[in-house]
């Protein structure tokens, strides 16, 4: 019976320091999501450019994606890579783009999914990467990336 009530004990012990090591993040919101693609989508349109927007989750998980009237076939998939390159690296894609050029960093081209083109941005609480914008389809990724700047300057109050 001693045996049982010490087994029972250390279970319970063991339980309790597991749970209170269980991690807790933050994440985007749906409604966020899909305030930030439309924001984007019409930022771009508001300087004649048809776009796609997508908005992934910590994860890179696809949470809203929006293709703009006209804009071409390929960039809502445009879009969606790099808001996974931009929520992986938990960096602007802009910025991996110069960082290619160095030869230890070029196979970052080679990961499944990842488009090293600007335009993905990393939505931000503090330090904390909860998300990613990826926007395609303007004449540059530069366009691309404003665009997706713009969007998260228009939602910044609710990202604290």
């Amino acid at each position: 019976m001693v045996k049982f009530w010490i087994l029972a004990s250390i279970a319970a012990a063991i339980s309790t320091a597991t749970a209170s090591n269980l991690l807790q993040v933050q994440n985007i919101p749906l409604n966020l999501a899909v305030e930030i693609a439309q924001n984007a989508v019409q930022s771009c349109a508001k300087q004649q450019y048809s776009v796609s927007a997508a908005v992934l989750d910590r994860e890179g998980v696809l949470r809203a994606l929006l293709r703009a009237d006209g804009a071409g076939v390929h960039t809502p998939d445009a879009a969606r890579r790099k808001a996974y390159t931009a929520a992986s690296a938990r960096t602007v894609t802009s910025t991996m783009v110069k960082n290619i050029q160095n030869p230890g960093a070029a196979q970052l081209v080679a990961i499944d999914n990842f488009l090293i083109l600007a335009g993905g941005v990393p939505i931000k609480v503090g330090n904390e990467t909860i998300g990613a914008i990826g926007v395609g389809g303007a004449p540059s990724g530069d366009f691309d990336e404003a665009c997706a700047q713009d969007a998260l300057k228009q939602v910044a109050d609710k990202l604290q």
